[in-house]
């Protein structure tokens, strides 16, 4: 039974949201956890990634960036105005953010190019596979211990830096407080008392997005761990 709910305490305090959200959110850490521990983070802001593997980057996550305004448009199809409080918060937020993700597509494309990776090749090359999906809370905590990092910074030319950095700053900048926005949603669209296997398939849904990250990542280093492992070097 769908029991309303409506949110009466800060957006970005867990405890302001439904117990079965609090429960979920922290049976999904564990998972959100080894995203944030992968050792492709610590190996990019030390310049230790060779240019395949930023190649992989890069390109693995261009197709999520590129389709996500596509994504948010067929779920802005789903709503109604006037059906439900949810379903028009829904709709304010994806209206005013399908834009925003356009303009991030084109900062993505700045940093690539900026990383020595050409845009015809994020444009038109071979994606590995496993690696087009990721969630916007983690996203924001990588991007963020990047962007913290003044030797990965200092890494760009600085006519260049601004402009190839921008998606990282946004990202490390905003991202605190709009997957908040994006539960503040979910829960009003699924009320104070969902059932147990819808509640069961949000978090599973969580789990593949986080899992997809971590395959990103292995797949991205596994170029520079096999060269290291070739000339004897400790990973």
């Amino acid at each position: 039974m769908n029991t309303r709910f409506e949110r009466t305490g800060s957006l970005t305090e867990l405890t302001s949201y439904p117990q079965w959200a609090q429960d979920m959110i922290a049976d999904c850490e564990s998972t959100k956890q080894r995203v944030l521990d992968h050792d492709i983070w610590a190996m990019m802001t030390k310049l230790q990634l060779d240019q395949e593997s930023v190649s992989n980057f890069m390109k693995g996550l261009w197709p999520f960036i590129e389709r996500f305004p596509s994504f948010m448009a067929l779920n802005l199809l789903k709503t109604r105005y006037g059906r439900s409080p949810g379903d028009d918060m829904a709709r304010r937020w994806l209206v005013r953010n399908i834009r925003v993700e356009q303009n991030h597509a084109e900062y993505w494309i700045n940093w690539a190019e900026g990383a020595g990776v050409p845009r015809a090749e994020l444009l038109h090359g071979v994606t590995p596979h496993g690696t087009n999906y990721a969630i916007e809370g983690v996203t924001g905590e990588w991007s963020q211990m990047i962007y913290d990092s003044t030797k990965y910074r200092e890494s760009f030319d600085s006519s260049i830096r601004a402009s190839s950095l921008r998606w990282l700053h946004l990202h490390a900048a905003y991202d605190d407080v709009h997957p908040w926005e994006a539960l503040d949603i979910v829960c009003t669209l699924m009320g104070e008392k969902p059932s147990a296997d819808d509640v069961a398939h949000l978090g599973e849904c969580i789990k593949r997005s986080y899992t997809s990250m971590i395959l990103l990542g292995d797949r991205c280093i596994r170029t520079c761990r096999d060269l290291w492992v070739a000339n004897g070097v400790a990973a």
